[in-house]
């Protein structure tokens, strides 16, 4: 697999972030071409311009999802990092949060997929989707509505496109991460909220941003018969 992505083409929306950072890195090592999609904080998408162009883009906007993929005229490759916790503070703020949730975390991933998918259909090029989603869409935890919610939808989302494309070579794939040293889990590490999973014995560590960028590698190959499919990268949190 060493050089199977050499010189593709790999939009990384979110790609700045603590997973999508990992991803990006991993990519780039390869010799592939990733390009580096961020929303808001260009002082940290620019620490990674050497390894490919970074463009601002918010998915819930048509005209910047256009540009994100605008960069990439070859598109191979989309992988979807992008999203936000969602958190609610008391049960006042779930509606206001439910909204929020929906948009960043569904709507923008959902449309920046259907619409990688058409240009890879309309080029006739062979094309690698994954969208990342969590382990709280694929078990309960309390308090999680908002956030987990609209990551749930996202995975029915991309099984139904990855069943449009089906007889098309573009194929659509999920990795749900669980606790990671890296991305919106961090805060929470560190807070001590899941300490209780390391000291009961049901992980063996927290994961690291590296094992969902494998995932999502994975997934990327471009040899690969694996379509529709979920991956959960938690240790085994979630059984």
């Amino acid at each position: 697999m060493a050089d199977s992505l050499r010189g593709m083409e790999i939009v990384v929306a979110g790609g700045s972030g603590g997973l999508g950072s990992a991803a990006v890195r991993m990519l780039a090592a390869e010799g592939a071409r990733p390009v580096i999609g961020y929303r808001a904080n260009r002082e940290r998408a620019e620490a990674l311009a050497a390894l490919g162009p970074i463009v601002q883009a918010d998915l819930a906007i048509a005209a910047d999802r256009a540009r994100l993929l605008d960069a990439a005229p070859s598109l191979y490759g989309l992988a979807v990092f992008c999203g936000n916790p969602a958190r609610v503070a008391s049960p006042d703020a779930l509606e206001e949060a439910l909204r929020l949730s929906h948009e960043v975390n569904f709507l923008g991933p959902t449309m920046l997929a259907r619409e990688a998918a058409a240009r890879m259909r309309d080029a006739g090029t062979p094309g690698s989707i994954v969208l990342v989603s969590t382990m709280q869409a694929v078990s309960v935890f309390p308090g999680s509505t908002a956030y987990a919610c609209a990551k749930t939808a996202l995975i029915q989302a991309a099984r139904i496109l990855a069943k449009e494309c089906r007889g098309e070579s573009i194929r659509v794939n999920v990795v749900c991460p669980g606790v990671n040293r890296a991305g919106m889990a961090e805060a929470s590490i560190a807070s001590g909220k899941y300490d209780r999973y390391l000291n009961e014995g049901i992980v063996p560590r927290f994961g690291q941003a590296q094992d969902v960028a494998r995932a999502v590698r994975f997934f990327l190959e471009p040899d690969s018969y694996v379509t529709g499919q979920v991956l959960t990268v938690d240790g085994g949190l979630t059984l």
